[in-house]
């Protein structure tokens, strides 16, 4: 398998037509490689959600190319896209996205019945994953039963799930206190180093700098600075 987990080529994206046109995106160039922990961060607007969107297969560029894992996915078909989604990327959304109907345990098993796991085992290995973001003695809690940083914790172990090769976070800690975000952060930072896993992640909380192995700052649709972290390996050229 290639270094790299996520290739993005020439990717531009236009919201609307005509007069109400609104450019997200403007040509983007990215690699993100099997490893590594980036954070993508730039100001409201600039177009970092709709950049982890494209690269997660929610939403089709306008213009240019996705490959992940080596396949190129921008011109699948709608019937093929659910297949590289739950066998490749987990997703954390800023909006949880859990099913008030489900526990905490079964909103995590839902992502290892995809899998095809037996339900039981699916439900220890959720109850693993709940206790590993510290939410062990609130398996059999609903969401509305959860404060905002509790639900945000389920919707990571959710995304880790069946442990896959991509992780897409947007705004991961933004609900969570101090200690709740360095558990989670912890969690995927070793993904990153100790599985090989990509980790990318949107944010504004200059509290996750230190985890990050890279720091990529997009604004107005594109890519201003590209620098590994005071732990990396220097600056990386940025594709104009």
């Amino acid at each position: 398998m290639s270094d790299s987990a996520i290739r993005v080529r020439d990717v531009s994206k236009t919201f609307a037509q005509g007069a109400a046109a609104v450019r997200a995106l403007a040509g983007v160039d990215l690699d993100i490689d099997c490893g590594e922990l980036m954070l993508l961060m730039g100001p409201s607007g600039s177009g970092k959600t709709t950049l982890l969107s494209i690269m997660g297969c929610m939403l089709r560029p306008c213009r240019g190319s996705v490959s992940i894992l080596g396949e190129e996915v921008t011109g699948l078909s709608e019937r093929d896209l659910p297949r590289v989604r739950r066998d490749w990327i987990g997703f954390v959304f800023q909006g949880f996205n859990l099913f008030p109907t489900l526990t905490a345990v079964d909103n995590v098993g839902l992502a290892f019945d995809l899998r095809g796991l037996p339900r039981r085992q699916a439900s220890r290995r959720a109850t693993e994953l709940l206790e590993q973001v510290d939410l062990g003695d609130k398996r059999d809690a609903f969401p509305a039963d959860l404060s905002g940083g509790q639900k945000q914790r389920v919707a990571i172990a959710r995304a880790i799930a069946g442990d896959p090769w991509v992780v897409l976070a947007d705004e991961p800690t933004a609900s969570l206190d101090t200690r709740s975000g360095r558990v989670v952060m912890k969690l995927l930072r070793g993904l990153a180093h100790d599985r090989g896993r990509a980790i990318v992640i949107v944010t504004h909380d200059n509290r996750l700098l230190e985890y990050a192995d890279r720091i990529v700052q997009i604004e107005d649709g594109s890519i201003v600075s590209d620098s590994a972290s005071a732990g990396g390996a220097g600056e990386r050229s940025v594709h104009s």
